[in-house]
């Protein structure tokens, strides 16, 4: 038996379940002193120690037993190793909406992976539908896997595919269509598809989980069955993005692509919109609208896909004592525009006007945003602020800083016009500027 078959298993706890003839899956008896544990003996992390083995008990709950030189393993039972197997897929309703399901990986599409105790990408789209039964009662579903990438590693090549399929969907005559992402850069996807589907038919929801869908905490099936319903139903034609409103599965809400941020690591409630009211909220399958500013879903309109960008882009985040030459070896690098995360109103130390300075005289697009959440720039209220502006730095409003990114980044796919590039970063395209700041 080689070490592979124990995944994970090595040094005693290897040698005691060699000695057992037990492998992963079969039934054993652990015998510690007056302690008896039975069990089914599953993989363990290969982080882990040389003196530990692990067993599901009956009642479901994982233990890890210590081996020590009087523990006694034996296999009682032979077993199959733990694999997943999805249900079969519920027959669907020809009378219902058309959703497309495209997966690209992250949590929402992961499985535990007991070699190393995380999760990883492993289940495919048409297994989300296989194990949200519920999905055959709201929509005709097509599943289909596109990437299976943690989303740190989706890069705007992915987007750019992303739009390109949204597209093929909407020539088939789809009415809806959902993105299973991972969700730490999920705001730069739902930015990214917000500019480059333009006159969007249907609504496009980008949805993720913070829990893996085997963890008993999950909030994937939630989540997955709040965006389909909204897919197939609502009558806003934008791209949102679909997550838990609270801590408890009672609503999910949807918020606009260019003005959501993922706010907290870990907690279901962790999206939130920022300067901006979500689009919709769904309570009891039931859909309400939260704002009148939404373009609507229309059979007859036309999709205008433009789904090229241009990654020579950097998003420059302002700290005390930064070094001016950052922004120098982005200009020497030929990148095409900076985007600066300045502090409170829109500033950086002067040591760094000159480095600005030069940039703009390259033809750099050099723009503001704040480090903020909350508020706008106002790059007029102090000396800096002028100053940068009379350098050629451009305020961005209440842009996001991950949205102006994405943004260039777009405009600099259409156009290689520097001014006409400018004028459109300041054009709200995809309701990344908000008109005015109201209070909260």
């Amino acid at each position: 038996m080689s070490e592979k078959e124990f995944s994970g298993y090595k040094g005693e706890a290897l040698a005691r379940t060699r000695k057992a003839e037990a492998d992963v899956g079969d039934m054993i008896r652990v015998t510690k002193g007056k302690e008896v544990y039975e069990g089914i003996l599953i993989p363990r992390s290969e982080y882990g120690d040389e003196t530990h083995l692990v067993v599901k008990l009956k009642n479901g709950y994982n233990i890890g037993i210590e081996i020590t030189p009087e523990t006694k393993v034996e296999r009682i039972g032979r077993g199959t190793k733990p694999t997943f197997a999805a249900p079969p897929q519920p027959e669907q309703n020809p009378q219902l909406p058309r959703v497309t399901i495209l997966s690209t990986g992250g949590t929402i599409a992961s499985r535990v992976d007991y070699r190393t105790g995380g999760v990883r990408p492993a289940l495919t789209a048409g297994d989300l539908y296989s194990v949200v039964p519920e999905l055959a009662e709201i929509a005709r579903i097509n599943a289909q896997i596109l990437f299976s990438l943690f989303s740190e590693n989706i890069t705007p090549q992915q987007w750019g595919e992303l739009a390109k399929a949204i597209g093929e969907q909407a020539a088939k005559g789809a009415d809806g269509v959902v993105i299973a992402h991972g969700t730490d850069t999920m705001g730069y996807t739902a930015a990214a598809l917000s500019f480059a589907l333009q006159n969007l038919p249907f609504p496009v929801i980008i949805v993720g989980s913070q829990r893996s869908a085997d963890r008993p905490s999950s909030d994937a099936a939630t989540n997955l069955i709040g965006a389909v319903t909204a897919a197939a139903k609502a009558p806003f034609a934008e791209v949102t993005v679909a997550m838990h409103e609270t801590t408890s599965d009672d609503s999910i809400v949807f918020h606009r692509g260019t003005k959501v941020r993922k706010c907290h690591t870990s907690k279901r409630d962790a999206f939130k919109s920022v300067n901006a009211t979500p689009v919709a909220r769904m309570k009891n399958r039931e859909l309400t609208m939260l704002t009148q500013d939404y373009k609507k879903r229309g059979a007859s309109k036309e999709l205008a896909l433009k789904p090229e960008f241009n990654d020579r882009v950097a998003l420059v985040k302002f700290y005390p004592s930064m070094d001016p030459a950052v922004i120098d070896w982005l200009v020497d690098q030929h990148y095409a525009g900076i985007i600066l995360e300045g502090t409170g109103l829109g500033h950086i130390n002067m040591k760094s006007f000159g480095a600005v300075r030069k940039a703009v005289r390259k033809n750099v697009i050099v723009a503001m945003t704040s480090q903020c959440v909350w508020g706008r720039v106002n790059m007029n209220v102090y000396d800096a602020g002028r100053d940068l502006q009379a350098q050629g730095v451009i305020p961005l409003e209440d842009m996001l800083p991950e949205t102006a990114l994405v943004k260039l980044m777009w405009i600099l796919g259409q156009t290689k016009d520097v001014e006409e590039a400018k004028r459109l970063l300041t054009t709200n395209i995809a309701g990344e500027i908000s008109p005015r700041t109201l209070p909260e």
